[in-house]
C-alpha cells in the first residue's frame, strides 16, 4: 500500500511545498515504524515469561507508553506541516521498516534480544531523519527526531543492560 505525501491542508509555515511534502513523507515513514514498535513492545509485554517476568513486563510497558507519546508527536508534526498523518494499524503494518516480532518469542532473554533489535533499528532510522529534516530546512522536525532518538537510545540502554554483565 503506497502512502501519499500530497499536502492536504494549507499552512503559513514558511517552508516550500516541496520541502513540506518531503518532510511529511519522512514523518509518515517513522510514524509507521513507531506505531509498529509500540505494538511489538506490547506483544513482548503481554507474553514475556521467565524468572525476570515482572521486571521485563513492566519495562516493556514503560517503553511502549513512551513510544506511544512519540507516535503522537510525529503524527502531529506531519499534520502541522499540512499533510495527513497516516497512522492506522494497517498502514503501519504495510510500510513499517521493522522486522516482524517472532510470535513464539516469550522467554525473557529472547524477548530482550528481539526488543533491543527493534529499538536499535528504529533509533537508526530516526537518526537518519535528523539530517534529512535539517537539509530540507526544518530544524523543528530535526529537533523532534533528535528528541525521539535520545529517548529511544535511553530505552535501548535499559533493555540491553539485561543482556550485559
Amino acid at each position: 500500500m503506497a502512502m501519499t505525501t500530497r499536502l492536504t491542508f494549507p499552512t503559513r509555515i514558511d517552508l516550500t511545498d516541496e520541502a513540506r511534502e518531503a518532510l511529511v513523507e519522512l514523518l509518515n515513514a517513522r510514524l509507521a515504524d513507531a506505531f509498529d514498535l509500540f505494538s511489538q513492545l506490547k506483544q513482548a509485554h503481554w507474553n514475556v515469561k521467565g524468572s525476570d517476568f515482572i521486571q521485563l513486563h513492566e519495562l516493556y510497558d514503560t517503553v511502549a507508553a513512551d513510544v506511544l507519546d512519540h507516535v503522537d508527536l510525529i503524527a502531529e508534526r506531519a499534520t502541522a506541516l499540512g499533510g495527513l498523518a497516516l497512522g492506522t494499524a494497517r498502514l503501519a503494518a504495510s510500510v513499517s521498516s521493522l522486522d516482524e516480532y517472532p510470535l513464539g518469542t516469550v522467554a525473557g532473554r529472547d524477548t530482550i534480544t528481539v526488543v533491543a533489535d527493534r529499538l536499535a533499528a528504529f533509533g537508526r532510522a530516526v537518526r537518519a531523519e535528523i539530517e534529512g529534516a535539517a537539509l530540507l530546512g526544518d530544524q523543528a522536525t530535526a529537533d523532534l527526531f533528535t528528541e525521539v532518538s535520545r529517548a529511544i537510545d535511553k530505552h535501548l540502554w535499559f533493555v540491553e543492560a539485561h543482556l550485559q554483565a
